[in-house]
């Protein structure tokens, strides 16, 4: 089996890093990260674990103190003092009287030892939702109040150099220390280098998949994908549930686990993938290995005869079996592969046995990308134990209901505590529930701004994930936003590689740069998705009188537009909105750079035509990263970065896009820019240069945005864009009297008593008087259910 094993040597610290004694060891391997080990025979353990890959590290700087019986050791973080040979646990009274941990330039004293309570840790999410429904189970994470954290990895299964994973041989102590103080990024860092980095996953999971628990046939397939082409729908993914391979056999019906084609559905496989790779369109499949290797299967034979096993006898699954691993990789997984399926979804689990799993992961995850010519990609459940370091996370088989989309933000948002990121849902649920057009709506909406965009449903006709099978105005939203998250591919891809690159999660709670709102549970589900954007997802069902969606957010520091309207924000304040079913709270700040492809259809490549979105108020420079997003060449240097850098000033902008790093040849020799200056009036004093030549120009207003478009600039050539006027700038601050005056114009009331409520909500009377004016409209047949409605809104108008 060509399979990568874990690399040894990477395991072994460097020996100036290491205090040794008798019955200890300590080895610091970062200013902030040091290991702890306590073995009572003296015996150190070098092996890599579940956890932790690498500990192979740079030697940092620190200053030892030390003698017969005592050792202080400081660096630019902590100190450590120890009471040598000591075991590491002190007594009740005093826990850190033998080891303490001390933060350094801390504004309180914090002290660290070992079974230390560690009560401000913030926690992580990191199960799948099928175990938990809508009741999260939360773990320890690595964002601390305290500064510090401790990751216990003694009980971790070590790995010998042939892949077997083995319980260690005796009792020992071996605790990590992340002791960052306030720099929680580079205690990321240190956590990917000890662990092992976050992949950078193909370019094509980042569109919208497609997945239905059904036994599609070929022509089934082909005909859904021409719907989805003719309603401009673009998929970028075909996720095949348990349907596509053989399930019935001799009395046993159902079966989870198979890798044969079923032929009635599918005659030829292998041209069924071409045909789908023709589409723009790659494929995946479900496997779950769990039942074992059935006689029915096309290679049982080669498989039986390996493993030594009597004819028509199942091979029982048992991934700790170096030759069963061969063989079922061999005879079974790389098979698909040489037909062109693109990746594979472990649907492994089994409650009593995570480590089988967490060894499933780790096997299909490496295999799948063992040669230049394809990248690693895996979908699976999360063994917990590195569980950023195989592909997307799924998150099983959901509820349709509130309940669930409630909890999805949250726990996405904590998953990034403890560095994972490619958790994907079932958007819309998988099963049971009641279908709601407000609550598939809001799902999409979450999807198209998560990292992973994946629709999956159960059998039944009634389930409606497909868009064209709900009313007109609710199909053309959801195209709308799953077009939007095709067009966001470039922006998406350039934030995964930062992840990848330096460990900077896609998701990231508010609390990471506005720790005051922690405690504040209207806000714990608002969270980046990447660098430039904000959003505050909508998780409740709308008023039924005002048609909109009652919701408060809170924006951060500094001046916030509201993504699709361009609305103005001032920041480090909470307000109240009122959210119609198109509309969905996503900000971007002042400067925001935000580059969108224009191109048609599935593909996912690199595009030839691209929109970037720029927004007013400060100069700023994205860094956009891009490769062929499904090889592994970018390793070697095939890649191109091109910095996006704005210079604002007021009523003049200047934009310069030029290659900056990598080589030519890997995305379109020529690009068609449609540069988007959000909030900016028509201007006519525009140039643009490619490198010192003049180019024409197509300019023109698009309700509140002023474009500026250049066609066929060479992309490794320097693009200068130029606007500048008189106050070229649109205010645009967000004002709640016009969100109230729709809401009267959408109402299904007299349209002259509209202008009478009009005058008394935007009077300048108290609001007190204002409900009584309100209440007395009911002499003119004002209904109550209105009178009630507008009494909230000035509730809600009172509060801002």
């Amino acid at each position: 089996m060509s399979q990568p094993v874990f690399n040894m040597e990477l395991g072994k610290a460097q020996e100036k890093a290491i205090i040794k004694g008798k019955f200890y060891r300590i080895t610091v391997l970062t200013e902030r990260l040091v290991r702890f080990e306590y073995n009572k025979n003296g015996h150190f353990e070098d092996r890599p674990t579940q956890l932790v890959l690498n500990r192979l590290f740079e030697v940092p700087e620190m200053t030892i103190k030390q003698d017969e019986y005592y050792l202080e050791l400081s660096t630019k973080y902590f100190k450590i003092e120890y009471a040598k040979e000591k075991p590491f646990v002190g007594n009740k009274l005093v826990p850190g009287g033998n080891l303490r941990v001390s933060l350094l330039n801390s504004s309180t004293e914090k002290v660290w030892y070992v079974n230390h309570p560690e009560v401000r840790n913030y926690n992580s999410s990191n199960v799948s939702f099928d175990v938990l429904e809508s009741k999260m189970k939360l773990e320890k994470g690595l964002y601390s109040d305290d500064g510090f954290v401790s990751i216990d990895d003694s009980l971790s299964l070590v790995i010998e150099p042939d892949g077997r994973v083995v319980p260690r041989s005796e009792e020992t102590v071996d605790i990590y220390l992340f002791a960052y103080n306030k720099d929680f990024a580079l205690c990321l860092k240190d956590y990917f280098d000890l662990t092992g980095r976050p992949p950078l996953l193909p370019r094509y999971a980042l569109g919208n998949w497609w997945s239905k628990n059904y036994s599609y046939t070929e022509e089934e397939i082909l005909k859904l994908f021409d719907k989805f082409n003719r309603h401009e729908i673009p998929i970028s993914v075909l996720l095949l549930d348990n349907d596509w391979h053989l399930r019935n056999f001799d009395k046993q019906k159902k079966l989870v686990t198979g890798f044969t084609f079923n032929k009635t559905l599918i005659p030829s496989p292998q041209d069924f993938v071409y045909k789908m790779h023709s589409l723009g369109v790659r494929v995946g499949l479900n496997i779950n290995p769990i039942q074992g290797i059935m006689p029915h299967e096309e290679a049982y034979t080669k498989a039986a005869s390996y493993m030594e096993q009597p004819d028509n006898k199942v091979i029982p699954f048992n991934v700790y079996d170096p030759k069963f691993r061969k063989m079922y990789f061999e005879l079974f997984i790389y098979p698909l592969e040489n037909i062109g399926i693109d990746f594979f979804w472990n649907d492994y689990y089994d409650k009593k046995d995570n480590t089988a799993l967490w060894l499933l992961n780790h096997y299909h995850f490496f295999a799948s990308g063992r040669t230049d010519a394809k990248r690693s990609m895996l979908l699976s459940r999360n063994a917990t134990k590195g569980g950023h370091r195989y592909g997307v996370l799924y998150s099983g088989r959901t509820k349709v209901s509130w309940d669930t989309l409630k909890t999805i933000p949250a726990f996405n948002s904590s998953s990034s505590n403890i560095g994972l990121s490619w958790w994907s849902h079932d958007i819309g649920g998988f099963h049971t529930g009641v279908e709601d057009k407000e609550l598939y709506l809001r799902y999409v909406q979450l999807g198209t701004f998560s990292p992973i965009f994946r629709i999956h449903v159960d059998k039944g006709k009634y389930y409606k994930r497909e868009p064209w099978r709900w009313d007109v105005q609710t199909y053309q939203i959801i195209k709308d936003y799953m077009r939007l998250r095709h067009r966001l591919i470039p922006y998406l891809y350039n934030e995964a590689y930062k992840y990848h690159k330096i460990g900077t999660p896609l998701i990231q709670p508010l609390y990471y740069r506005t720790q005051k709102i922690y405690d504040e549970p209207l806000y714990k589900r608002e969270y980046y998705l990447g660098s430039e954007l904000l959003v505050s997802p909508l998780t409740y069902k709308k008023d039924p009188v005002m048609d909109r969606v009652i919701h408060k957010f809170y924006l951060p520091f500094g001046t916030w537009y509201d993504f699709k309207t361009g609305k103005k924000f001032p920041g480090e304040r909470s307000y109240v909105s009122f959210f119609r079913d198109q509309d969905y709270p996503v900000f971007a700040k002042s400067g925001s750079i935000i580059p969108l492809s224009n191109d048609i259809g599935n593909n996912t490549t690199p595009p030839t035509n691209m929109e970037i979105h720029i927004f007013p108020g400060r100069s700023n420079t994205y860094h956009l990263y891009e490769d062929d997003g499904v090889t592994n060449l970018y390793k070697q240097g095939f890649y191109i970065k091109t910095s996006i850098d704005y210079n604002y000033q007021a009523s003049n902008y200047t934009v310069i896009i030029r290659a900056e790093e990598g080589k030519s040849g890997i995305i379109p020799k020529e690009r068609n820019y449609k540069i988007r200056f959000r909030n900016t009036k028509e201007t006519k004093d525009v140039v643009a240069y490619v490198n010192d030549m003049p180019i024409d120009t197509k300019c023109y207003v698009d309700e509140n945005d002023f474009v500026v478009e250049v066609s066929k600039v060479s992309t490794i050539a320097q693009l200068t864009i130029n606007c500048k006027g008189k106050a070229i700038e649109i205010d645009a601050v967000r004002l709640i009297n016009e969100d109230i005056d729709g809401i009267i114009s959408d109402l299904p009331i007299e349209t002259g008593l509209k202008d009478t409520i009009a005058d008394i909500l935007f009077s300048n009377l108290p609001i007190k008087k204002k409900r009584i004016e309100i209440k007395k409209l009911k002499k003119y047949k004002l209904e109550n259910k209105f009178i009630r409605m507008f009494i909230r809104l000035l509730e809600y108008i009172e509060q801002i």
